[in-house]
């Protein structure tokens, strides 16, 4: 009896992750009408300085020495930050030339001309 027990509810498990990924497959399929030559991040911060290079490390490291071959740019967005985010995003666009610090209306037009590019 326990055996039945166990034996179903990994077989519900499995039978939901399956849904889940032909899910996953059908939303990109369908609503992601993006073209471009790779992948763009966008990342918004605001008064982050503790957090903010060590997340935006982790990230380039993936980029680097990962399989993230098709990330084209990581686009930070500053929401007015008081601290000193803004300096050390601005530190880290020198030292990579895939960085780029924009404010919010730009990052903004960017996404809205996304198509016309």
């Amino acid at each position: 009896m326990l055996d039945f027990i166990t034996n179903g509810i990994i077989w519900t498990l499995a039978l939901y992750g399956l849904i889940e990924i032909i899910k996953t497959i059908y939303y990109v399929c369908t609503y992601t009408k993006l073209e471009s030559d790779g992948i763009y991040f966008i990342i918004a911060v605001k008064n982050q300085e503790e957090k903010i290079e060590g997340f935006m490390r982790s990230i380039l490291f993936r980029i680097l020495y990962g399989k993230e071959e098709c990330i084209k740019n990581i686009i930070v967005t500053d929401l007015g930050s008081t601290d000193k985010t803004k300096e050390i995003i601005e530190k880290l666009t020198e030292d990579y030339n895939f960085i780029e610090l924009v404010d919010w209306k730009t990052c903004k037009e960017l996404i809205d001309n996304i198509d016309k590019k």
